[in-house]
């Protein structure tokens, strides 16, 4: 029997195998990465559907390994090969700028080198410059992802000074700045503040004396060894790893919580996503009241700084400060911010659900599910059971109560769990999506009927449609009897719209076309998926009508207003409101009121109005 995988749950396993083969052994991370290499530089004779798949998982996956690991060699190589055959065209066009400005590059730097050295070696021992060209998917991460053109790229040129000491480090800097002009907000520090891979140096970026600008990066021996091989820098070949390292345990320990993350969910989908987040190459730096630095991905929310602090600080969180002021949960943390955690006492509420769906790190997202999934077992099953049912209900997957309950406890099993209270827990607190479970559900659910023809679910599946609910205001709402109806301003639907309900509080069901601006495209996935419902328009009586609004743009000339007025009402058109003005180049602009029996009856005053001598359009408004 062939088991059902899908290409996410593939894709998902295949990253856990190679975290879990890395997770205790550097050896194994360099040769997986040299393996890599090696198929990326002789992948060529491939298929191209083979060389994209291979070069989009060696930029998502491989290549943010060894930027973690900080090995940067290894990974601008990776980067370069991915980027020549996911996008040829602009590589080339890069290759080609960098080549004819080749000469050029080499003269100038090596002008700022030779000053550089003749200023610094009086006051500096053993320094050691030498320049360097920044790689092509550098350049076209900023040309084509930040929209900037080639000569607005700052650190295409850069010098690279080595040092013995931290102190001459800053010494070197400040000989530096001395000669060049530093352009504002161009200096980072990354040797008080190292990044996630231990990268320490102290980059600015300078304007020459020609009116160039270029990079600076100023370390010590030990930082540029840690700098180009990472953590290979630190283990030798022949004697191992020690088990007692604890430094290089440390720099393991971010791989073993990535796993760890990932125990208390099957969303494939969720797993590969949250494992390409925390591999991202791209940190804020964020600091505590007290002035430790937080390392978080770009985009991590202020309840990503909360639970990467600790698990209990998350739990309590009720809200946070970004520099002093108040701002929402999903406030996303910019470099540089002090963000302070506003917590509550021992009966603090714990996290909430939606949290979920903004949170950045797998770290936030695994202690969020492990509350939820501890805490709250008995609400998450009654919650998990809640969902699933209506899901169900809505996709027409009825059967009697015996073979329902067999066909969950065969989904459950399906998704590793023991019993259908286990798998209703782990909907309830977001360790299973539901959208993902419906295509094998739906599949197995046929399957079932096919074979067991005798299995009378006629009644169950018509049961939805004999609800029968009154029509309020010539508009059937499902599963709600008697309910207000109101039009909502910001569409005004008629009948023959296609429309959809939301259950306002206190205000009965506001009706919206389903092609609404505030409907969402999905409304499965919406925040309160609950309260959109399905409508539809009952048979509309003559008498009834209902206020539409129509936008005419015109020519303004004398009487046109009277035609306008003569055309509705020659109609039999009751007009409730007009308000009009004056445009630019002399054209007017009416915004009228009216009652309409229909969409029909709608779309044929438009084509009347049409008819209106100098009128340009006729457009139905949303006001």
């Amino acid at each position: 029997k062939i088991p059902f995988i899908t290409r996410e749950e593939e894709q998902a396993e295949n990253l856990r195998k190679l975290l879990i083969a890395m997770a205790d052994d550097i050896r194994v991370i360099i040769i997986k990465l040299a393996d890599r290499l090696h198929n990326m530089r002789t992948i060529a004779p491939r298929s191209e559907r083979s060389r994209r798949e291979n070069s989009l998982e060696t930029l998502e996956v491989y290549a943010p390994i060894a930027h973690r690991l900080g090995i940067r060699a290894i990974k601008e190589e990776l980067e370069d090969l991915a980027i020549s055959y996911l996008d040829p065209v602009a590589y080339a066009e890069i290759e080609e700028q960098l080549s004819q400005n080749a000469e050029y590059r080499r003269s100038f730097l090596e002008k700022i080198k030779i000053r550089i050295e003749e200023r610094v070696k009086d006051n500096l021992p053993n320094v050691y410059i030498e320049g360097r060209v920044k790689s092509i998917h550098g350049i076209y991460r900023k040309m084509y992802m930040q929209g900037k053109a080639f000569d607005e790229i700052y650190d295409i040129y850069a010098l690279r000074i080595i040092v013995d000491t931290v102190t001459d480090c800053y010494n070197a800097l400040g000989v530096i700045h001395d000669m060049y002009r530093a352009i504002p907000g161009r200096f980072k520090d990354y040797i008080s503040t190292p990044k996630k891979n231990m990268y320490q140096s102290l980059h600015s970026t300078l304007l020459s004396r020609e009116g160039i600008p270029f990079e600076v990066q100023i370390r010590t021996w030990e930082m540029h060894q840690t700098a180009e091989y990472g953590i290979a820098a630190h283990w030798k070949y022949k004697e191992g790893i020690s088990k007692n390292d604890m430094k290089n345990e440390e720099r393991l320990k971010w791989i073993r919580q990535l796993l760890e993350s990932q125990n208390d969910t099957d969303d494939f989908d969720d797993i590969v996503r949250t494992i390409k987040t925390d591999l991202s190459q791209d940190d804020v730096f964020a600091m505590t009241p007290k002035g430790d630095v937080v390392s978080l991905p770009t985009g991590s929310t202020v309840i990503d700084f909360a639970y990467a602090i600790h698990s209990a600080v998350g739990n309590k969180m009720v809200g946070a400060k970004a520099d002093g002021r108040i701002v929402p949960l999903e406030h996303e943390i910019k470099t540089g911010e002090v963000v302070e955690i506003l917590t509550t006492g021992q009966d603090a509420r714990g996290p909430n659900r939606n949290w979920l769906k903004f949170v950045k790190t797998s770290e936030a997202r695994s202690k969020i599910r492990s509350w939820f999934k501890k805490e709250k077992r008995p609400e998450n099953i009654a919650e998990g059971k809640r969902e699933l049912e209506k899901e169900l209900k809505r996709n027409f997957i009825v059967l009697p109560e015996p073979q329902m309950s067999e066909f969950i406890l065969a989904t459950a099993e399906r998704q590793h769990f023991q019993n259908p209270d286990d798998f209703y827990a782990a909907i309830g607190y977001g360790g299973i999506a539901i959208p993902k479970l419906l295509p094998r559900m739906k599949e197995e659910y046929q399957k079932l009927v096919r074979q067991k023809p005798d299995l009378d679910i006629s009644d169950l599946q018509t049961a939805p449609a004999q609800v029968k609910n009154s029509a309020s205001g010539g508009v059937f709402v499902e599963g709600i009897d008697n309910c207000l109806v109101k039009l909502s301003r910001c569409c005004n639907p008629l009948p023959g719209d296609d429309i959809i309900g939301f259950i306002t509080r206190g205000h009965g069901v506001s009706l919206h076309k389903r092609d609404c601006v505030n409907v969402p495209a999905d409304t499965l996935q919406a925040e309160e998926p609950d309260r959109w419902v399905n409508a539809h328009w009952a048979s509309v009586q003559k008498k009834d009508t209902f206020k539409s609004t129509v936008q005419i743009l015109a020519y303004d000339r004398s009487g046109l207003l009277a035609d306008i007025s003569s055309v509705i009402t020659g109609m039999r058109v009751m007009i409730h409101s007009v308000n009009g003005r004056e445009l630019k180049n002399s054209v007017y602009q009416a915004t009228i009121t009216v009652s309409i029996e229909s969409l029909e009856h709608f779309n044929l005053l438009i084509n009347r109005l049409m008819q209106i001598d100098s009128v340009i359009s006729v457009k139905r408004s949303g006001l």
